[in-house]
């Protein structure tokens, strides 16, 4: 960590109709496809911007190998715990936009399950003319492996499309192997724990495939196109407050300002908080 330092890194990037169309093919809610020239759906940038890491740079775990851009942190288990983006102008599918990412802070701490590293990147993304469109804060935990858990069956039968109203501002949100696959390839998101079985239960620890964190919060911000809400959004505060593992039955509210994904029992394990551009207060 000594030798290491941040830095930030500076790109231009399409905001690429592929992937948004993968994305929507994924979620085939009924909705129209996003098209060129459309203005991108909060969040959608995720899945818009993919940047697929060359092979020989790839650690254990998938993920390109800690000590360049992000710290060379010596735990195994990453996740993405959550962050805030603002939205200052609507960024346009097909249009090039110039990205600018740093760590802005590494902090080490020490939790009930032992030592813990918080790394907060955050992003501003621009035209190229230089007008801002979005700025972003994201969370990165590192902590140690867990202890191998029983591992839940790896068999799936396809859930077919994953939303499925429930009733008046709650959907039911099914997953699959197939899903987290697609939504990997979609976001150019090499990690194990998504799609490589006896990795995340053997090696990882966990019980079963985990379901994307950012893939969590995308569905609960697909809930305001949804509900047909007319927000303008202006900022969106989201938090993986636990793992939703693949298969585990989910529930998608939508309560007054506050979007919750629920898992089993009705336990919180995402929450997307919604400020409109209207007012600058919460409203959803």
């Amino acid at each position: 960590m000594e030798q290491w330092a941040p830095h930030t890194v500076t790109t231009r990037e399409l905001i690429d109709p592929a992937p948004v169309a993968a994305l929507a093919a994924l979620f085939d809610d009924g909705l129209p496809a996003p098209l060129p020239d459309d203005d991108l759906p909060p969040l959608w940038h995720w899945v818009a911007l993919p940047r697929w890491p060359v092979s020989s740079v790839l650690g254990t775990d998938g993920h390109p190998a800690r000590g360049t851009f992000l710290p060379p942190v010596d735990l195994p288990r990453r996740m993405f715990a959550g962050g805030e983006v603002t939205f200052h102008a609507p960024l346009k599918i097909g249009v090039t936009v110039l990205r600018e990412s740093t760590v802005d802070s590494v902090t080490e701490k020490s939790g009930r399950s032992g030592r813990l590293v918080i790394v907060v990147v955050c992003t501003r993304l621009s035209t190229v003319d230089g007008s801002l469109c979005l700025e972003e804060r994201q969370d990165l935990i590192y902590r140690d492996r867990g202890t191998p858990a029983e591992p839940k069956p790896a068999d799936f039968d396809p859930v077919g499309a994953p939303f499925r109203r429930a009733e008046a501002g709650s959907w039911d949100f099914a997953t699959d192997p197939t899903l987290l696959m697609r939504f990997s390839a979609a976001t150019a998101n090499p990690h194990r724990i998504h799609y490589d079985w006896p990795y995340a239960t053997r090696t990882e620890g966990y019980p079963g495939l985990v379901v994307h964190g950012p893939l969590m919060s995308l569905a609960l911000a697909e809930t305001l196109r949804l509900g047909r809400l007319a927000v303008r959004v202006r900022r969106l505060r989201h938090r993986n407050q636990a793992p939703l593992f693949c298969g585990e039955p989910a529930q998608l509210k939508v309560t007054g300002s506050v979007l919750e994904l629920l898992g089993p029992g009705g336990t919180p394990r995402t929450s997307l908080e919604v400020e409109s551009h209207e007012e600058g207060t919460p409203h959803a």
